[in-house]
C-alpha cells in the first residue's frame, strides 16, 4: 500500500489527499504511456531530511518533458520546494518520491496541449532489490534509440522493463540483464550495470541506455577514489565470470550481483572495489564524505 487516507500529494497546483485525487480517463498518458516521471529518494541525515540529487532529477524531468513535446513550466527550484513540502506535510524522512507529468484529454496522436503535475511520496525503509542478485540475460531488447528518445524517462518505455523483469522472475532469477539491438549489454529492467575486472570497472556506453543519475554518481565516486572506470560496448560473455558486478539506480542504490546466467562472479564481494563503491554511495546519500574509503581502497588494491 503506497498511501493511506491521510497521505498528502501535490496535484496540479494544490496539496490534496491521495485518496481523493482523480484523473481524466481520456488522457493521452493513460492510453499511450505519454508521460514523463522521476524516481527520487530522500534520507534522514545528520543535517535533517535531504533529497538526494534533487537538482539533477528535476533538471532531467524538465528535459524529458521537452524531448517529448510536453508543455511544462515548473522550474527545478519550484519542484524541489514542492517536494520538500510534500515530505513535511506527510512527516516523511526516508522516502521515495515519484513526480509525474501527464497530459490532458486528447485521443489524437499529437503532442500534448496541456500537462498536469503530481508529486507523490511514500515511506521507504527497506531495500528495493535482493542483497545479492542472480540475474539472467533477457530475450527482450532495449528499444531502438532511433525509434524512441531513450535518454528521456518516459512512462511507456517501462512496458519493456516489465516484460524483461517478469520473464527473469518466472525463470527463477531476481532480475534481468537487457541487451541492445546489437546484442551488447545495456542495463537491467530499471537500473544501470557495472562489472569489475582486474581493478577496473566497466559500464555500457551511452546509446541505448538511460544514463542514470546514480550511474553518474558512481562514476564520480570512482574519480574521487582513483578507481579506473571505462564506458564501452561489451557482450554478456565479457561480463560473465568477472570479479564482481552490480546494478545501480535510485531505488536499488548499489546492489551486488551474485551471478549472470548461473555463472558466479568470482571475487568475494567484501574484498571487491565494488563493495567500497557501495558503501561510499551510502555515505553520500547520508550527506557524508568519502575520506574514510581512500584507506580502504589502498588495502583492497594491495591485497
Amino acid at each position: 500500500m503506497y498511501f493511506t487516507d491521510k497521505t498528502i500529494i501535490y496535484y496540479n497546483g494544490e496539496f490534496v489527499k491521495a485518496s481523493e485525487a482523480s484523473t481524466n480517463l481520456y488522457g493521452q498518458s493513460l492510453h499511450y504511456g505519454y508521460a514523463v516521471f522521476e524516481g527520487i529518494k530522500s534520507y534522514e541525515t545528520e543535517n535533517g531530511t535531504k533529497i538526494f540529487k534533487a537538482k539533477e532529477h528535476y533538471d532531467r524531468l524538465r528535459r524529458s518533458a521537452e524531448l517529448m513535446y510536453i508543455p511544462f513550466e515548473y522550474t527545478t527550484e519550484q519542484l524541489t520546494a514542492l517536494t520538500y513540502e510534500v515530505l513535511e506535510r506527510n512527516g516523511f524522512t526516508n522516502a521515495y518520491v515519484r513526480p509525474i507529468v501527464f497530459c490532458s484529454p486528447n485521443m489524437a496522436l499529437s503532442k500534448g496541449q496541456q500537462s498536469y503535475l503530481a508529486i507523490e511520496a511514500w515511506e521507504w525503509t527497506g531495500g528495493y532489490l535482493a542483497n545479492k542478485m542472480r540475474i539472467k540475460t533477457s530475450s527482450f531488447q532495449r528499444p531502438n534509440p532511433q525509434a524512441f528518445k531513450v535518454e528521456a524517462k518516459v512512462s511507456g518505455h517501462y512496458v519493456n522493463s516489465i516484460l524483461a523483469c517478469q520473464e527473469a522472475k518466472d525463470a527463477g532469477y531476481d532480475e534481468a540483464l537487457v541487451l541492445d539491438a546489437n546484442s551488447f549489454v545495456a542495463e537491467s529492467s530499471g537500473a544501470n550495470v557495472f562489472y569489475e575486472k582486474d581493478g577496473t570497472l566497466y559500464t555500457p556506453a551511452k546509446g541505448s541506455i538511460l544514463p542514470g543519475i546514480t550511474r553518474a554518481t558512481v562514476m564520480d565516486i570512482c574519480r574521487e577514489l582513483d578507481i579506473p572506470v571505462v564506458e564501452k560496448f561489451f557482450t554478456p560473455d565479457e561480463m560473465r565470470g568477472a570479479d564482481a558486478a552490480f546494478f545501480c539506480g535510485t531505488a536499488a542504490e548499489v546492489v551486488a550481483l551474485d551471478s549472470l546466467d548461473d555463472v558466479p562472479f568470482t571475487k568475494d564481494w567484501e574484498d571487491s572495489l565494488s563493495s567500497i563503491i557501495q558503501k561510499a554511495y551510502q555515505n553520500l546519500v547520508l550527506d557524508k564524505g568519502l575520506e574514510e574509503f581512500k584507506g580502504k581502497l589502498q588495502l583492497t588494491v594491495n591485497s
